[in-house]
Formats: C-alpha cells, sequence, structure tokens
C-alpha cells in the first residue's frame, strides 16, 4: 500500500531484456536503503526491487505490465516517480494508493497560471474507472485532486512544490501517464453495479 507521497525521483540507467521481461536499473536517493523482495512504486506501479548495486537498484517488468502502462516507453534518462510502502503507524498524508495502475491517459494540455500548473488528460473511461470532482486520482504514482471531470477527460492542479520534485516537470502534451482511480470508488462502483437497481430487488 501506497500515499502517492513521491519520495525521490529516479533515473533510468539500464534496461535489459530477457524474452518478454525487461529489468529496470534506477539510480536514486533511497536506492541505497532499498532491500531485495522490497515493494516500490515506480510512476505509480508497484514493482519488486529484484538486485542492488550502490546507489542503484534494479526491478523486472513482465509483458502484461508493460503492456497496460507507460513502463514500455522507458528509456535511459527517463526519469521515474518513486514510493516506498508506507509504514503501518505513518501519517496517510495522500490517498489509498495501491500501486495497481487501472489505465493510461494522455496529456492533452499544460498551462501555468500564477506559478502553479494545470494538466488536462484524456483516458478511456469504464464503468469502474469513475472520476468526481474534488475526488482523489493517483498520476505516475502523485496523489492528486480531480478538477473538472468530464466522461473521458479531467484536470489537476499542481503547486510549484510537488512540480519541482516530481516528473510532471517532464509532462507535456502528448505524453502518456499511468491512472490508478480511487479503490474506495471503485469498490463502490462494482457494488452499485452487482447489486444495486431492479436486480438486487429481485434477489431479496
Amino acid at each position: 500500500m501506497f500515499t502517492g507521497i513521491i519520495e525521490s525521483l529516479g533515473e533510468i540507467t539500464r534496461i535489459e531484456e530477457e524474452g518478454t521481461n525487461v529489468h529496470f536499473t534506477i539510480r536514486s536517493s533511497i536506492s541505497a536503503a532499498l532491500k531485495i523482495d522490497q515493494s516500490v512504486a515506480h510512476n505509480g506501479v508497484c514493482l519488486t526491487v529484484v538486485a542492488l548495486e550502490d546507489d542503484q537498484h534494479t526491478v523486472t517488468a513482465i509483458e502484461e505490465t508493460l503492456k497496460r502502462t507507460n513502463l514500455g516507453g522507458w528509456a535511459l534518462g527517463s526519469v521515474v516517480n518513486l514510493e516506498r510502502a508506507m509504514k503501518a503507524d505513518a501519517r496517510l498524508d495522500g490517498h489509498m494508493v495501491q500501486g495497481h495502475v487501472d489505465a493510461t491517459a494522455v496529456c492533452t494540455e499544460v498551462e501555468e497560471r500564477d506559478g502553479s500548473w494545470y494538466y488536462r488528460f484524456r483516458y478511456q473511461p469504464t464503468e469502474e474507472h469513475l472520476l468526481v470532482d474534488k475526488g482523489s486520482v493517483c498520476i505516475n504514482g502523485v496523489s492528486l485532486t480531480v478538477v473538472e471531470p468530464e466522461e473521458d477527460r479531467f484536470s489537476v492542479a499542481i503547486i510549484p512544490y510537488t512540480y519541482e520534485h516530481t516528473n510532471f516537470k517532464a509532462l507535456a502534451a502528448g505524453s502518456t501517464v499511468n491512472l490508478e482511480f480511487d479503490i474506495i470508488g471503485k469498490y463502490i462502483a462494482r457494488y452499485a453495479r452487482l447489486y444495486a437497481g431492479p436486480a438486487a430487488s429481485r434477489q431479496v
């Protein structure tokens, strides 16, 4: 479980293919403190540390992960958002994030407004992937508040600190990002679809 509060930025230093799997080696300020088998969110994707070397760590992405996230677009020098799993006694400063990406979205617009930045995204909605105004969404591992959601698009506002300490400053129109929708909203949507309405009345 994660919170969507980014701890560090990491730089991709090595990419190795092995069958349909890809091993990514990342240099970061937290790599030296990691342990083998530890879970770390990379751009919001929960990956397991498989190797350590000084200030670098290696993780492996399987074919399904590469297809469903933006990891397939990583290259040498790419900068990724990193967060270690939350502690049970820690404050939940963001929101509950599982590290399981639901979909990807494409950035359609970036606008600077008096020191803050507004990003507009478009995605393919489904019955379970719901957004509500002022609700939570995780973008590239960052916990953010939804602004002006529509059927297939929404916006977020980024404060200067988040802009400087995440890879949002590298995003531009056309960039692909990972989305994880609010787990509470997903459970409610699924419950409503399965049990609410006329079908539920027939089961009583």
